[in-house]
């Protein structure tokens, strides 16, 4: 075996075992742990939202496949999308604070209740989650002004 095919072999090796880990921490993490990692930026005064048109991170298949025809659509039509503001928070604009996270499991679903402050106003959005081959999806969200998958009418 020569030198450069030995060193390849070893950057091979090192990448996967730096790669393995990551991908097992996704779909090993829990459902308090993916609405954690979630949320928590926006205890940043200057966080500017998740992006959430990568809707695969975050969203069951269907309603991912639902908000980006909806995202190409208006886009399509120079129009803005049903989707108009952040779902996590449900807001356009935010000032964060007091966010706690809790969520349940029940199988292959749970629930989380986000309760915070957004300019000082307390607020709750539910989010229910589904296990999914590449982890926890977010199935819907729920808060005062509506449901995701209504909005998409999904059943």
């Amino acid at each position: 075996m020569s030198v450069s095919a030995l060193v390849l072999g070893r950057r091979l090796m090192v990448t996967l075992l730096l790669v393995a880990p990551l991908s097992a921490n996704a779909q090993g993490q829990t459902p308090q742990a993916f609405l954690e990692e979630l949320y928590r930026p926006y205890r940043q005064k200057d966080f500017k939202g998740q992006p959430y048109w990568e809707t695969s991170r975050y969203f069951a298949p269907d309603l991912a496949a639902e908000i980006d025809k909806d995202m190409a659509a208006a886009s399509k039509r120079n129009e803005v999308p049903l989707l108009d503001g952040d779902p996590f928070i449900d807001a356009q604009d935010w000032e964060i604070t007091d966010l706690t996270v809790a969520s349940s499991v029940d199988g292959g679903s749970a629930k989380g209740a986000i309760s915070f402050k957004n300019a000082g106003q307390p607020k709750t959005v539910t989010v229910f989650l589904v296990q999914t081959p590449k982890g926890w999806r977010i199935a819907d969200i729920v808060s005062p002004n509506g449901s995701l998958r209504k909005l998409y009418k999904l059943p």
